[in-house]
């Protein structure tokens, strides 16, 4: 492509507008090449090809099982069902340690899966980790709160910022990752008083999950959203359809069509 061919798909700027114009920004994972078209061809303006494939698609209890090349297979099926949306992919656990590890890794999801952004779990530590990375033109979503690749440091899954201390270490941590060049930052499962309070203090937006309405947008699990689950919901997810119910319904019909008919018999 020459330097003067312009795109559809939206970039950092694009999302800053947005921010700044007080328009909210839909985020919705998705993990595989039809899903992603669908979800690009709805409107959405960023897919996240989450780690969360770990617990959604491959079947395991955390996130931490996830590899670097489970995520660049599905960040490439995804970027390559997409027109318009701006496609983020995780950085899995144990591939940003530091910042050159997490340099090399965030290159090799950037060449071989066409997506514009990675992001990267964690508060004050991540600081420095996402300045090599937008130093080197990589643009980088911060995520705090709720981090579940570090789910056993935390001690499980609960809501974040419920005491002064925790709300100004989020806080802090917030205005690091601002700093260090991040462009947009996930508030999972914060309150959600003190998640509209970061939005506020900050230039870049902010994209909660679980953490309350007044985030620059939102993002969800694609399954939780259309209730393709086999597990329990999060608390916070309102499903608005139930897809594993049609799946069943018409799987079974499809198996009663089949056993309704069955081979020939020689005689």
């Amino acid at each position: 492509m020459s330097a003067g061919v312009q795109t559809n798909r939206l970039t950092t700027r694009d999302i800053r507008a947005m921010a700044r114009s007080g328009e909210k920004i839909a985020m919705l994972t998705a993990y595989d090449h039809v899903t992603a078209g669908l979800v690009d061809q709805a409107g959405v303006e960023i897919i996240l090809v989450g780690d969360s494939l770990g617990n959604v698609v491959l079947g395991h209890e955390t996130t931490l099982s996830v590899t670097l090349a489970d995520m660049i297979r599905h960040a490439g099926a995804v970027y390559r069902g997409t027109e318009r949306a701006m496609v983020v992919c995780d950085l899995p656990f144990g591939t940003a340690t530091d910042p050159e590890t997490a340099l090399r890794n965030a290159i090799a999801v950037l060449q071989q899966t066409g997506c514009q952004a990675v992001k990267i779990e964690g508060g004050e530590a991540a600081a420095p980790i996402v300045a090599r990375l937008v130093g080197q033109g990589i643009p980088v979503v911060g995520h705090i709160g709720l981090t579940p690749q570090a789910v056993h440091q935390l001690g499980g899954y609960y809501r974040h910022g419920k005491d002064a201390p925790a709300a100004q270490e989020l806080i802090a941590a917030a205005h690091k990752l601002q700093s260090a060049g991040a462009f947009a930052i996930v508030l999972e499962f914060v309150v959600p008083e003190l998640a509209a309070e970061i939005t506020r203090s900050l230039e870049i937006p902010t994209i909660g999950i679980g953490s309350g309405d007044e985030c620059s947008g939102q993002v969800l699990v694609i399954n939780d959203l259309i209730g393709l689950n086999v597990e329990p919901v999060p608390s916070f997810a309102k499903p608005k359809a139930d897809v594993a119910a049609i799946i069943r319904r018409v799987v079974s019909e499809y198996v009663a069509e089949v056993k309704a008919n069955p081979p020939a018999m020689d005689s």
